[in-house]
């Protein structure tokens, strides 16, 4: 028999709370069974497991939980990779622009930042000759 989890199971194995992961069942990436009185309770499987260690590999590398949904699900379609590797250079090489584009603005940032530090430094120099 394959193995099955409970919420509690797997929000303490990734570290999450329950209420992350019934979130992540809301946006689509986890799909657990149900069960007990009026399927109360959710039983994942494996493939929900491995669903919700990609989603958290995902989140770690920054892309939005659908970006993540939209890779994850293309691998739920028949077994060609050619089709989910260009999906996920794709979104990747989106991913990289946007971070280059913020690295460009942050440097910016800390540049104007020196520039301001080392002009009050200076005036502060000069400030404390003065007296």
């Amino acid at each position: 028999m394959a193995p099955t989890y409970t919420i509690s199971d797997l929000a303490r194995e990734f570290d999450l709370t329950t209420r992350a992961m019934r979130f992540y069942e809301d946006m689509g990436l986890l799909q657990p069974e149900r069960e007990g009185p009026g399927g109360r309770n959710r039983v994942y499987t494996a493939r929900d497991r491995t669903r919700l260690k990609l989603t958290l590999r995902a989140k770690r590398l920054g892309l939005s939980l659908v970006e993540a949904k939209e890779i994850i699900d293309s691998y739920d379609t028949p077994r060609d990779t050619a089709p989910q590797l260009r999906k996920f250079l794709a979104v990747l090489a989106e991913h990289r622009k946007k971070l280059e584009a913020q690295m460009i603005d942050l440097q910016a940032n800390l540049d104007e930042i020196r520039a301001h530090e080392k002009e009050a430094k200076a005036l502060l120099g000069k400030a404390e000759k003065a007296k």
